[in-house]
């Protein structure tokens, strides 16, 4: 799923200005739902809730998205090769190949 995201033109800076808006939205669906509705605040407080909890689920695909642009940038040939030595471990005397987690 990351990689499709990556291929579509999504980058890691996306998902965390969708984080950083996502928690401004929270603040202004509280403040909004408090201020409109008679509801009273513990529907303001849902709503606030709700969307305050899309803000890590943006930040994780973020970080998930600076990993593969970095997988994507080594696989190029684009980090000199002294970086990548630093990258991975040098103990094992160059560089590991690339492995996917969980096969």
């Amino acid at each position: 799923m990351i990689k499709r995201l990556h291929k579509m033109g999504i980058r890691s800076s996306h998902m965390y200005a969708a984080g950083i808006a996502s928690i401004g939205a929270s603040i202004a669906s509280w403040l909004m739902s408090r201020n409109m509705e008679k509801a009273g605040l513990d529907r303001a407080d849902r709503w606030g809730i709700f969307v305050g909890q899309w803000a890590p689920t943006f930040l994780a695909l973020g970080v998930a998205l600076r990993i593969e642009e970095t997988h994507m940038e080594i696989d190029e040939g684009a980090v000199g090769e002294e970086a990548k030595v630093e990258m991975f471990d040098r103990a094992s005397g160059g560089v590991r190949s690339r492995t996917h987690a969980g096969t």
